[in-house]
C-alpha cells in the first residue's frame, strides 16, 4: 500500500481504533490524557498521533472542517489498517433543553450534506455502529456523566442555517447540528467497519446563541470548554472496550 496522499501515513503506521476530532489542536488535547503520544505526520488540516490510554494503542487523527476532508482522512485510514471511528467534536444544540457544555452520542446523522450522497442515496442511514455507541454510552454512565442520546444533522452550509432549517430540525426531534458524522457514518458502515460520535455542545442554535465549528479550544464557551475534556474520557473510555 502506498503513503497516503493527504494523512502521509503508510500501512503499519496507525493503531485498529482512532479518535478523530476535527480540530487539529484537539489532536495534542486528547494526546494529553494518554501516554506515550508520538506524532507520526501532519498535512494541511491532518494532524495523526499515535498514543496510549489505560493499555489501549491507538490513533488520533484531525479531519479538519466538513464531511469531504472527514470522508478523505476515513478512506485513508482505513486503507492503511483502522477499523474503529470516534468522532470526538463539538455541536450546536437544537433543542431548548439541551444546554451548552452538554454532550451529545449521536444514533444517527441527517445528510444535510453532499458528500455521502456520492457514495449512496439519501436514503440510506447515517447511523453509529451498535458496539461503539453502545461503548460511548456506557462509558458515560460509568464516569458518572449525563448526556444526550438521540439523532442529529450533518450539514454543509455552516452560513447558510436559516431559521426555517433550524426548526424543521427542531421539529423532527434533532438533538443538534455538527459537520461531519453523516459521513463518517455513511463511509465506515459501506466499508464494514465500526464509527461513533461524541460531541460537545458549544451553542444553541434555538435559543440563538453561536453555534460554533471544530475550532480551537480557546474559542468554546467556558463550559463548554471544561467539557470537552469530559468528552474526550468518555472517547478514550470506549475506546478500552472496543
Amino acid at each position: 500500500m502506498a503513503t497516503q496522499p493527504h494523512l502521509l501515513v503508510d500501512e503499519g503506521d496507525v493503531h485498529d481504533i482512532a479518535l478523530i476530532p476535527g480540530d487539529p489542536g484537539r489532536v495534542d488535547r486528547i494526546a494529553s490524557h494518554c501516554d506515550d503520544a508520538e506524532t507520526i505526520a501532519e498535512n494541511r488540516e491532518y494532524k495523526v498521533v499515535n498514543a496510549t490510554y489505560d493499555g489501549r494503542d491507538l490513533t488520533i487523527c484531525s479531519t479538519g472542517i466538513g464531511c469531504p476532508s472527514a470522508a478523505i482522512a476515513l478512506e485513508e485510514l482505513s486503507n492503511v489498517g483502522v477499523e474503529t471511528f470516534i468522532r470526538v467534536g463539538t455541536t450546536g444544540a437544537l433543542q431548548a433543553d439541551v444546554e451548552i457544555g452538554d454532550m451529545v452520542v449521536a444514533t444517527g446523522a441527517a445528510k444535510n450534506e453532499g458528500t455521502s450522497r456520492r457514495y449512496e442515496a439519501v436514503e440510506y442511514p447515517a447511523v453509529p455502529e451498535y458496539h461503539v455507541l453502545s461503548a460511548l454510552v456506557d462509558a458515560a454512565e460509568a464516569n458518572d456523566e449525563a448526556v444526550h442520546i438521540g439523532p442529529i444533522a450533518s450539514d454543509d452550509a455552516y452560513y447558510a442555517e436559516t431559521d426555517e432549517y433550524v426548526a424543521d430540525w427542531e421539529a423532527a426531534g434533532l438533538l443538534s447540528v455538527e459537520m461531519e458524522a453523516a459521513a463518517v457514518f455513511s463511509l465506515a458502515r459501506r466499508k464494514g467497519l465500526r464509527a461513533g460520535a461524541i460531541c460537545t455542545v458549544d451553542g444553541n442554535l434555538v435559543k440563538g446563541t453561536q453555534k460554533g465549528t471544530d475550532t480551537e479550544d480557546d474559542e468554546l464557551p467556558e463550559k463548554a470548554k471544561n467539557n470537552v475534556a469530559r468528552a474526550i474520557d468518555i472517547a478514550l473510555e470506549a475506546a478500552t472496550q472496543l
